[in-house]
């Protein structure tokens, strides 16, 4: 009798810690790890746990993240977008440059500004999925090179310099803050976050990017065309870029040829940080919000406690390394756990 109760005690707790290391191996781990870096910094750092500095965390974060939610589309089918950088610097100077033109009212430059930046990004990007299926190429090569053609189109359009005196209605909406603590241009990033997330967990859409990311042959199998999708994600992928450039836009009030600079690596090292697997499959784009979160945290964490500026970025390339170790860890795991 004693021996049974010891076995179904035992049983009890290997399902517990079963439990325990299936949350945190998704969004619930990562979103852990944020609060434990929070409750450090704010033991640690003067002036972190303060809302001034959640209100900069907030307006610093808003361009990845609304970056790296179209980028979490791609990367679940197992594919990399190298090129939302230059594609932002592009949005922005088209975006700018419409703004600026005295032809037309604030409200009607405003509307066609974030037409003519989301369409552009959009349809720069479905040719980067569209190249990538016609001559299957893999899609690192072929953002990279989309990556110069914009950088070179946002040179171009700007005549190699900086787009100022936007419309002030756009520039007080950008300077808005709600409650006290959120920014508008965070707002927006939310919103773009909750309708991907939609789009990935109640849409069949949904549904076959993470099926792609796991088998493609078998969507191929099943009779479904993948290459379709795959288009489609690199579009999503460029329309968030265009987003993102006018949230730029609102934080700065500037069009630049060099806006996205780095910000292509920054996308994606949230991604990896927030449990997408660069393999495909797995991921969410709510654990994507996490990671540019810990990224933003980290920055302005390490900033406030002194540390030297050429620290910060060893320490956040060592996160998203050890974000790509447990990566390679994760599926071991989870098929072990399954097994049992």
């Amino acid at each position: 009798m004693s021996g049974s109760i010891e076995q179904t005690t035992e049983a009890k707790e290997s399902r517990f810690w079963d439990k325990l290391i299936r949350i945190s191996m998704k969004e619930a781990g990562v979103a852990i790890a944020l609060v434990l870096i929070v409750i450090f910094f704010s033991a640690t750092a003067p002036y972190f746990a303060t809302p001034e500095n959640f209100l900069k965390i907030f307006v610093q974060i808003a361009i990845n993240t609304v970056l790296a939610s179209g980028m979490t589309f791609v990367i679940l089918t197992g594919g990399i977008d190298l090129s939302v950088g230059s594609l932002l610097a592009l949005c922005t100077v088209i975006g700018a440059t419409i703004m600026v033109d005295p032809r037309f009212s604030p409200w009607q430059a405003i509307v066609l500004a974030s037409l003519a930046s989301m369409g552009t990004g959009a349809v720069l990007g479905a040719i980067n999925g569209w190249v990538c299926e016609k001559w299957k190429l893999p899609s690192f090569i072929v953002t990279l090179g989309m990556l110069n053609v914009a950088s070179g189109l946002a040179r171009v359009v700007s005549d190699n310099s900086t787009i100022t005196g936007l419309p002030q209605p756009f520039v007080d909406f950008g300077n808005l803050i709600f409650w006290g603590v959120f920014p508008s241009i965070f707002l927006i990033a939310i919103v773009v976050v909750l309708v991907g997330w939609f789009v990935l967990r109640y849409t069949v859409f949904g549904r076959f990017v993470f099926a792609i990311g796991t088998n493609e042959e078998a969507v191929r199998l099943s009779g479904h065309e993948p290459k379709r999708f795959k288009i489609a994600v690199f579009t999503i992928s460029g329309l968030t870029a265009g987003i993102a450039a006018m949230v730029y836009l609102l934080r700065l009030n500037v069009g630049s040829p060099v806006a996205g600079i780095g910000y292509e690596l920054n996308a994606i090292a949230a991604v990896i940080i927030g449990g997408t697997s660069l393999s495909g499959g797995k991921g969410s784009i709510v654990g994507t919000l996490v990671g540019a979160c810990i990224l933003q945290v980290l920055s302005t964490g390490l900033q406030l406690l002194g540390a030297d500026d050429n620290i910060k970025p060893i320490v956040i390339g060592a996160v998203i390394v050890l974000a790509v170790i447990l990566d390679s860890y994760r599926g071991r795991l989870m098929r072990i756990l399954e097994t049992r």
